[in-house]
């Protein structure tokens, strides 16, 4: 059996700026501080008259995006997500959401798989800031071909996008060649008729995970791969729920504000369905490993298996 090829989205971020950076001469990129762990270093070496390293100056960075963009660029503002999101929250809101300008915000070093740098770099509420912020594009692909497919999509998009990327190495599950990434529209992965697994993310190979465990018992769950958290795809969540009649959600977040809150918002006023949310439980992350630490809070393919069955008892 030949090993799953494994690639961090934000490795897959950075070769996409690249070959952005060839097609469309007005897609210029913005780092602070960071471009060795973020990858934008790649687009920097290829075109360095168009990289921009504002250092330790987040709010500042996004400000000059914003003026960027006014002029007719697509900056692409680069910072870990605790810093992107969570420094940066003000002039993300204020000088972009705002105006509705055309930056995309790419976050990288999101969620807990951030591993040993702890509890201050594992940002688990980006996402939740984020949807708040009117008009903005949330985006959170799974995989290295998702990944660049969506760096891509946010290029070509007019207005604010935020897009999440990992630091772990993640199995590359989609098939490049028959892929298609689409802003809004989710990826229906696996049919099933018991329950459906709603996931985004790291989270969406667990959900693949978990439901080949489920199926090994009898239990036949359908795979919903949401990489666009708004605006979100509700018609194929209506439509897969209306057919199980229970819904989990997973996520490499927290479970307040983050994907599980906005199925639940649709789910809640459109067709009430008993709903269990996977993800970081209103704690901080800690130090570790990432591969121990998506065991101990429980968000790997095992992690989510073992609280499904939990569940449905």
């Amino acid at each position: 059996m030949s090993e799953v090829k494994k690639v961090a989205t934000r490795e897959s971020y950075g070769n996409a700026l690249k070959e952005l950076g060839a097609e469309n001469p007005n897609v210029l990129v913005l780092d602070a501080d960071l471009a060795g762990a973020t990858k934008t270093g790649v687009f920097k070496k290829a075109y360095p008259d168009r990289f921009f390293d504002c250092g330790i100056a987040e709010g500042n960075m996004v400000g000059i995006a914003a003026g960027l963009a006014t002029t007719g660029k697509i900056p692409f503002c680069s910072s870990f997500a605790m810093f992107a999101a969570g420094r940066a929250f003000e002039q993300v809101r204020n000088s972009v959401g705002y105006p509705h300008l055309n930056v995309k915000i790419a976050a990288t070093h999101a969620g807990i798989s951030v591993g040993e740098d702890g509890a201050t770099h594992q940002c688990n509420e980006d996402i939740a800031l984020m949807r708040t912020i009117p008009g903005m594009v949330v985006i959170n692909p799974a995989d290295d071909v998702e990944a660049r497919a969506a760096v891509k999509a946010a290029a070509e998009y007019e207005g604010p996008v935020y897009l999440r990327f990992g630091r772990l190495a993640v199995p590359v599950f989609n098939d490049e060649a028959n892929y298609k990434f689409e802003i809004g529209k989710g990826i229906l992965l696996r049919e099933g008729t018991d329950l459906t697994i709603v996931a985004t993310g790291l989270c969406v190979n667990s959900a693949l995970e978990a439901a080949e465990k489920l199926a090994a018992e009898g239990v036949s769950a359908e795979v919903i791969n949401i990489h666009t958290i708004k605006p979100l795809d509700e018609e194929i969540i209506l439509k897969s729920a209306k057919k199980t009649g229970k819904v989990v959600t997973a996520e490499e977040h927290s479970v307040i504000g983050g994907l599980g809150s906005a199925v639940c918002d649709v789910l809640s006023e459109k067709l009430p369905t008993p709903v269990k949310k996977i993800g970081v439980y209103d704690v901080f992350g800690e130090s570790g490993p990432a591969v121990k630490l998506l065991e101990k809070y429980k968000l790997d393919g095992a992690g989510v298996y073992e609280q499904i069955k939990d569940w449905l008892k």
